[in-house]
């Protein structure tokens, strides 16, 4: 014998179905600024310092200085070398561009993480994301 149906319920609104909730985060127009604005130095400073690590191992491995692409990277490392290139003597040429251009790079991923710090906390004071609930009803 089959059973019966369960008996009608009255409306009890614990037992309502639950509402989805979606979690967005809403992004002001001057904090996205401040993102673009850092992650153009970020790139700027990275880059920067990639030249002058490539300059090193160029000069590690003995590039020919003649080709084109071991000069393009002499003269761009000069340039983005921050007067560092005479900053350290030493005997061996190798360990001097390592010393100097080295130095030259971390001091470009400080710049980039300073900067970056100082933008952000100028530009986009107080909590750094704001989160809200969407709920939608089915």
């Amino acid at each position: 014998m089959p059973y019966p149906p369960p008996p009608e319920q009255p409306y009890d609104p614990r037992y309502e179905p639950a509402a989805t909730e979606e979690v967005v985060e809403r992004t002001p127009v001057r904090l996205r600024i401040v993102r673009t604005v850092n992650a153009l130095i970020h790139l700027l400073c990275a880059v920067f310092a990639l030249v002058l690590a490539v300059h090193i191992v160029l000069v590690f491995g003995e590039a020919n200085a003649a080709n084109g692409f071991a000069h393009l990277i002499s003269e761009w490392s000069a340039g983005v070398s921050l007067g560092l290139r005479d900053l350290f003597t030493p005997d061996s040429e190798k360990f001097r561009v390592f010393c100097n251009d080295g130095l030259a790079a971390v001091i470009w991923l400080v710049i980039g993480a300073v900067l970056t710090d100082v933008i952000t906390r100028i530009g986009a004071p107080g909590p750094r994301r704001v989160w809200y609930r969407r709920r939608s009803y089915r």
